[in-house]
């Protein structure tokens, strides 16, 4: 089954398209979407998550609609997004506690874990945060609730080298279930080398290639 399945997805701004972007991801693996800044990695992830309304094509998560079973298919999609802002006066702990609710599977012991792995102080205000660790707690959320599907907006953004390499190891970990596949965009070639099984180019809204 495929993990990923998208099908000429085409968005049109006044300045900016997506033209008819396909590309599929089997499951157990880790695919690398990469682009320069402004090549249409952010709008194609939007698309996927069904967060901004395109203009043609589909989208198939695990072997299902999106735009059809977009509520089911998000119990099964962890999603982090580069550059996200947080409540900044809330804490950590007070954030977790009421994006939790929204999951079915939520398990404290994995986030617990996870917490512990990006040394992450639950009681810090968001505000006190750096752009590496609000990525970390971003990626804490996004593992925490069984996801198959791990869909991620720039990652790596804002990380020193160390925790970049930490968080590449990681996703070669979550994958060696065989069920468990990766999309993640980046403008850093050397985080794919070091873990991407798949590389999708995209270049000013179109796909380039997708090959191993």
């Amino acid at each position: 089954m495929l993990a990923l399945d998208i099908r000429n997805i085409t968005k049109r701004y006044p300045d900016f398209q997506l033209r008819d972007v396909s590309f599929q991801l089997e499951k157990g693996y880790i695919m690398g979407f990469i682009g320069a800044n402004g090549a249409g990695k952010t709008t194609t992830i939007k698309s996927i998550m069904n967060m901004i309304r395109t203009d043609g094509g589909e989208v198939h998560i695990l072997g299902k609609n999106m735009a059809e079973h977009e509520l089911e298919l998000k119990q099964e999609i962890g999603c982090a997004f580069g550059g996200i802002d947080f409540y900044t006066r809330s804490r950590i702990k007070t954030l977790t506690e009421t994006i939790k609710k929204f999951f079915t599977r939520w398990d404290d012991a994995a986030y617990q874990s996870y917490l512990s792995r990006f040394k992450l102080n639950e009681n810090k205000k968001i505000a006190e945060l750096s752009m590496g660790m609000k990525v970390k707690y971003s990626l804490a959320l996004a593992l925490s609730h069984g996801a198959k599907v791990l869909i991620l907006d720039e990652p790596t953004s804002g990380l020193d080298p160390v925790a970049r390499d930490d968080l590449l190891d990681l996703f070669q970990e979550l994958v060696t279930d065989g069920e468990t596949s990766i999309l993640f965009s980046t403008h850093i070639t050397s985080d794919l080398e070091k873990c991407a099984d798949f590389i999708t180019f995209i270049e000013d809204g179109q796909v380039v290639q997708s090959a191993e």
